[in-house]
């Protein structure tokens, strides 16, 4: 599947700027000011792009047919550690996941590869590196259902996913109510909408389709 086939990514960007793989915002209001503080990790955020997560096999290939579908499958329960020291240059993410398969065919034992991309995106567009692999389905004589486990790992480099030092000040420092700018977000300043997009990197997870199952993915 084309990256630029989009949409990409599964939540908006200015959330996931702040948020990376973990986030803590806590409003603190005293009688000195207020303002929120925010915990930001530099880790990938993890997800499955839109129309992605899920495959369709037919048969025959050509067919769309509901009578002439063979197998489905979809990516679930991802699950990820980032190695985040705060001395190595570089973060490491990896992820592991599970392919949930169904077919409609019980006879006879049969397997069923199936392609799968890792994506490192920066600032929401921005394809950083991609790698495939690749899962086997295993179904057993008379049985509908199979499942199989996959991994994916990604490397970012630290000093490029941390917000500068000034960006950092901005988006964090206490403002009193009597403040010209307490009441406006320092995302709507263009400045700091770079910077954060710019520090923003996610790892995409999903099926290797082509253009047709895509389209049946966008459309069904």
């Amino acid at each position: 599947m084309p990256l630029h086939s989009k949409p990409i990514a599964l939540v908006a960007l200015l959330p996931l700027a702040l948020a990376a793989c973990s986030q803590k915002g806590e409003f603190n209001a005293s009688a000195a000011g207020l303002g929120v503080n925010v915990v930001r990790s530099p880790c990938p955020a993890v997800g499955v792009p839109n129309y992605t997560g899920d495959i369709t096999l037919f048969n025959p290939p050509a067919s769309r047919a509901a009578a002439a579908i063979d197998v489905t499958a979809t990516i679930t329960n991802i699950r990820t550690t980032c190695e985040d020291d705060k001395v190595s240059a570089e973060l490491v993410s990896t992820s592991t996941f599970d392919v949930q398969a169904r077919r409609a065919d019980t006879r006879g034992a049969r397997t069923v590869p199936l392609t799968y991309f890792s994506t490192v995106v920066r600032g929401g567009d921005a394809v950083v590196s991609k790698r495939l692999g690749q899962v086997v389905i295993h179904f057993a004589d008379g049985e509908a259902r199979g499942s199989a486990s996959g991994s994916a790992s990604a490397v970012v480099n630290r000093a490029a996913a941390s917000l500068p030092e000034n960006i950092r000040e901005r988006l964090t420092r206490k403002r009193k109510a009597s403040d010209q700018d307490a009441s406006i977000d320092p995302l709507a300043e263009p400045e700091v909408r770079k910077a954060v997009a710019t520090a923003t990197f996610e790892v995409l997870i999903g099926f290797q389709l082509n253009p047709d199952q895509f389209q049946y993915n966008v459309t069904r």
